[in-house]
């Protein structure tokens, strides 16, 4: 049996904003686990279709929302890449999990970042509010970014120059492009990113310095991940990245992961990937859906351990 079609929706923040809101619900009988999806840089929830659809006939419910200044949530061009401050990005964020449906909190809740969604949950970890962070069974990380890769990483002189001028115009529109061909090995995927207009390469300068601002912190361990954030006392982390990622530095997010100091953490290394794991060509993406999966179930309890990639291989991906 399929899961239900898609739900679009809208939430308000605390300061009045209106968040676009996307929900791929599982079939409400089979309901293992729920996962709040945080997506990236130049990127909406809706790119990820094709593997929340999967990750929901699995048997996981997923709830995403286009982050301020992205996607549907942009409703005019001086929005675009909007942001705020890493204290906005963050509160965005609590207050999307405050505002999940009740009737659906019996099952586990696990939160999900990609790239730049990625480093913003670490910081979640670090800072987040307790209430929040205890009801979290499992934090889980796709190629986050905690450095830029060499081959496309700015002089630290054009670093410092835009935070200054940041300071000054914070709400100045920059372009910031990425290259399609980096965001993974299937030219299709890759052309799909290059055609989609809502995936607009704008940021501000506030916005782009507190990107940087957040990797920074991470590299240096001013933004650290300990035991005893999650629910029930535990810290939870599985994390994903490709060897041949050329948007995000994959030996500098080795580091830092070798340098979290929690009993529960997984790495997953995908050997010649690149950022975008999930749109990986043909098994690999298969494979991925499995890993993410299996990692959930297995820290849902009695009831759903033992569930596979296998599941994953009879997905629509």
């Amino acid at each position: 049996m399929a899961a239900p079609p898609p739900e679009e929706g809208s939430f308000t923040t605390t300061d009045g904003e209106k968040l676009y809101t996307k929900t791929w619900r599982a079939i409400p009988e089979a309901v293992k686990a729920r996962l709040v999806f945080i997506h990236g840089f130049s990127d909406h929830c809706n790119n990820y279709e094709d593997l929340f659809s999967a990750v929901a006939e699995n048997g996981i419910t997923v709830y995403s929302f286009d982050q301020r200044g992205w996607g549907r949530s942009v409703d005019k061009p001086a929005k675009k890449g909007l942001t705020g401050p890493t204290s906005l990005v963050l509160s965005d964020i609590t207050d999307f999990i405050k505002q999940l449906p009740i009737d659906d909190s019996q099952s586990p809740l696990f939160l999900m970042g990609h790239s730049m969604g990625g480093a913003e949950v670490v910081h979640y970890i670090a800072s987040g509010p307790t209430e929040i962070l205890s009801s979290i069974r499992g934090f889980l990380l796709e190629s986050p970014f905690i450095s830029v890769h060499p081959s496309t990483r700015p002089s630290s002189i054009t670093v410092t120059l835009g935070r200054l001028a940041g300071r000054i115009l914070p709400h100045r529109q920059m372009v910031n492009k990425l290259d399609p061909k980096k965001i993974c090995r299937d030219p299709v995927a890759c052309q799909a990113y290059a055609d989609d207009p809502l995936c607009h390469d704008t940021g501000t300068l506030e916005g782009l310095a507190g990107m940087l601002d957040r990797a920074d912190e991470l590299q240096h361990g001013r933004a650290v991940v300990k035991e005893g954030m999650g629910e029930c006392g535990k810290t939870r982390l599985w994390c994903g990245h490709g060897t041949s990622d050329m948007i995000c530095d994959y030996e500098t997010c080795r580091k830092w992961y070798d340098g979290v100091e929690i009993e529960d953490k997984e790495m997953r290394v995908y050997e010649g990937w690149y950022h975008r794991l999930h749109a990986e060509p043909g098994e690999d993406k298969v494979k991925f859906l499995g890993d993410m999966t299996k990692w959930i179930f297995d820290r849902c309890g009695e009831d759903v351990q033992g569930q596979t990639a296998a599941s994953g291989e009879r997905s629509r991906l």
